[in-house]
């Protein structure tokens, strides 16, 4: 039989399915990028206009009218809807436009969909406007680096996830000479408006702008992105504006998806504990999504410790009569105490493994580290401001920084007054492990934040934990519990009457599904000293191998999986829910634009219901911001929004913090969110976060 001539791999790769399983589109992408997100119902109309509402308003902070005095009165401004519009209207509506838009800060799914709901908004009113991204963030702005963004360009990047259109960056526009150079930009390409995607400082940012570029009538609108979620904002009398940033669904969806597999492994494997750090920094926003999306066995929410009492200290004090003001706030100790508790209670009934969401900034709610985050950023905050290299720069090394400390403590001890750091911080600092002192001394970001995502969160906690867990089986508290079954069949098979060994060896033994070695037995010796003190064996005699296999069970041995979940949700695809809302942002943007608006976040109201109420808004910037400490000095910020421990989703998940846990026989309570998908009755529509806070209303 002659043999059959195989193909090259050159004719292989021109096949319709080598080109399918090698291209970059799949069927599923593109299924995604022909997705047309729903509008809000006043973007059906042919044109929009914009009412004043002033039945919202704001504490005004002095220095933000020093420094912002010409959209420091602005008003929230809602969209409305113009089924006929007159000529005037539609013309102001309709004339030709330059436009800027610039991504500023980390990425965030949905960034895409604000520019193409605003680019679709644009070329409906008129063919004739051009939008141009600035590349690479706000130094595209300062260096005049932007290109044309056509109908070609968008269309590739439409409902995904990422940045890439135009990258970002994280340079601030918070110099004279950049903020010279952003107005010339604007000024050579014949700019109309500046939009800016980002976060609180991006939007901080974005105000400052407005301001400078008022004369010149450049507008400016900002846009809320953060996956943290800690762009919630609120009007005076605590009516909700804004109730989430976009991106932190996606993120979530993403950190929940993953951690959700772990949940599925470790009730397979039954060995591990998995320690999931998930990203916010200032608030816990994330961890408490991930906790309702997944039901992890355990989830800390940081507000939560910054707002416990040690109630039982402060008895103790009052008895003593005295004051413990340690007692306001959780310590790092008791925080691993009751990490340990609930390992030990899922131990009890055989769950010697289990799944554990931690957020990234959980330790700026621990009251001494917080001091020492405080603290140590002033001095390098201080030092950066008053020599001509940074103090990293001249302190390379751990052993640099800490003689450095040391000096500061003498000098205190020496000069005696207030000083940022004593020789009570310097005592205090001594006691911290070599790498968690290195974490705390690791250079700041460009905001001057503590960067806590380099910082080994788990690793501190973890190792307290492991220190604690040894006493604790030491003292006969950390068991293995033993299904009765086995322990019945196991010394049945081995030949051993299981009712004559059971009160020697278990506390438990009259009663419980899961038996529970006495607290004496804490070793092969000790069990061997209990069965001769028994008379279960004699003296000289060996330990029955069916005791000796059974006791081996009851040993728990604590491993841990650590995890950090944060870049992976910032480059997911969107969400329906993030798709949808970013479109319409897009939308609102080119609204307020169009009706003259400037120094506005772009936001839609009632986002925690369902589309047909939501209300595309506009909220002046200006009146949000409030003088904050940043890199050691009053800045003007607009305030960081963190978890309400009062919230109906803070305190569902508070509820079922018993039943997540599990410590009981039988099946855990995980939750399998599914994967993120656009398509379908079954993709949720909104965070569960605002799910649960809407119920409220």
């Amino acid at each position: 039989m002659a043999e059959s001539k195989l193909k090259s791999i050159d004719d292989i790769l021109k096949t319709p399915e080598a080109r399918y399983a090698t291209g970059n589109i799949t069927p599923a992408l593109s299924e995604r990028m022909g997705f047309n997100p729903p509008k809000c119902k006043v973007f059906l109309s042919p044109c929009t206009t914009l009412s004043t509402d002033v039945s919202f308003t704001f504490r005004i902070d002095r220095e933000a009218q020093k420094k912002l005095p010409d959209i420091i009165g602005n008003s929230v401004q809602r969209i409305v809807g113009v089924d006929a519009p007159d000529p005037l209207l539609q013309e102001t509506h309709d004339k030709p436009r330059k436009l800027g838009i610039v991504f500023s800060g980390g990425p965030a799914p949905g960034g895409h969909n604000v520019i193409a709901g605003l680019f679709d908004a644009a070329q409906k009113a008129n063919p004739e406007t051009r939008i141009y991204g600035f590349l690479m963030g706000p130094d595209g702005i300062i260096e005049n680096e932007a290109i044309p963004l056509t109908k070609e360009i968008i269309d590739r990047y439409r409902n995904l996830g990422g940045f890439s259109m135009i990258k970002t960056g994280r340079t601030k526009i918070d110099t004279r000479q950049k903020m010279t150079l952003s107005r010339q930009t604007c000024k050579d390409l014949g700019l109309d408006a500046l939009v800016v995607v980002g976060g609180d400082d991006s939007n901080t940012n974005a105000a400052f702008l407005a301001q400078e570029m008022f004369a010149d009538g450049v507008q400016v609108i900002g846009v809320p992105k953060t996956i943290d979620g800690d762009i919630q904002v609120r009007d005076d009398a605590g009516q909700v504006l804004c109730a989430m940033s976009f991106g932190f669904h996606s993120a979530a969806r993403s950190f929940a998806g993953a951690i959700s597999n772990l949940c599925t492994d470790g009730s397979s494997d039954v060995k591990y504990w998995h320690i999931c750090k998930v990203m916010g920094r200032v608030a816990s926003h994330l961890a408490l999504e991930v906790a309702l999306q997944t039901h992890a066995n355990m989830a800390f929410i940081g507000e939560e410790m910054a707002d416990y009492v040690d109630e039982a200290r402060l008895k103790r004090a009052e008895n003593a009569g005295s004051i413990d003001y340690t007692a306001y706030g959780m310590t790092l100790r008791h925080l691993s105490r009751v990490i340990c508790e609930a390992i030990v209670s899922r131990a009890a009934v055989g769950k010697n493994y289990g799944v554990m969401v931690i957020p990234e900034g959980i330790l700026e709610f621990i009251n001494e580290i917080q001091l020492f985050i405080v603290k140590l950023n002033t001095i390098i905050a201080d030092y950066n401001a008053t020599h001509d290299a940074t103090f990293h720069q001249d302190f390379p090394m751990l052993t640099d920084k800490l003689d450095y400390l040391r000096r500061q403590a003498q000098r205190a001890r020496d000069r005696g007054g207030f000083t940022v750091w004593n020789t009570r911080d310097e005592d205090l600092f001594s006691d911290i492990p070599d790498f968690f002192k290195e974490g705390l001394l690791m250079e700041r970001d460009s905001h001057g934040n503590f960067p806590f995502s380099q910082v080994e969160t788990e690793k501190v906690l973890m190792d307290l934990v492991k220190d604690y867990l040894k006493i604790l089986h030491e003292q006969g508290r950390y068991r293995i519990g033993i299904l009765r079954d086995y322990y019945v069949k196991t010394f049945t098979n081995g030949g051993l009457d299981p009712d004559a060994y059971g009160p020697v060896l278990f506390s438990n033994w009259k009663e419980g599904e899961y038996l529970l070695m006495k607290a004496d037995i804490i070793s092969i010796k000790t069990l061997k000293q209990v069965l001769i003190r028994e008379e279960a064996i004699g003296s000289s005699e060996e330990i029955p191998p069916p005791v000796q296999k059974i006791y081996k069970k009851s040993v728990p041995d604590f491993k841990i999986q650590t995890h950090f979940y944060g870049y992976d949700g910032r480059g997911s695809d969107p969400t329906y829910f993030d798709c949808v809302y970013t479109y319409n942002l897009g939308l609102t943007v080119f609204s307020l634009i169009a009706n003259g608006a400037t120094g506005q976040m772009a936001a839609i109201k009632n986002l925690e219901f369902d589309l047909s109420r939501w209300e595309p808004i506009g909220i002046p910037i200006a009146p949000l911001m409030h003088l904050e400490e940043r890199q050691g000095k009053l800045s003007l910020v607009i305030e960081r929004s963190i978890v309400d421990v009062n919230s109906v989703a803070f305190q569902a998940a508070k509820a079922n913090r018993e039943t997540w846990l599990a410590a009981f026989p039988g099946e855990d309570n995980y939750r399998n969110p599914g994967p993120i998908q656009l398509l379908g009755e079954t993709e949720e529509r909104r965070p569960i976060t605002l799910l649960l806070n809407s119920l409220a209303r």
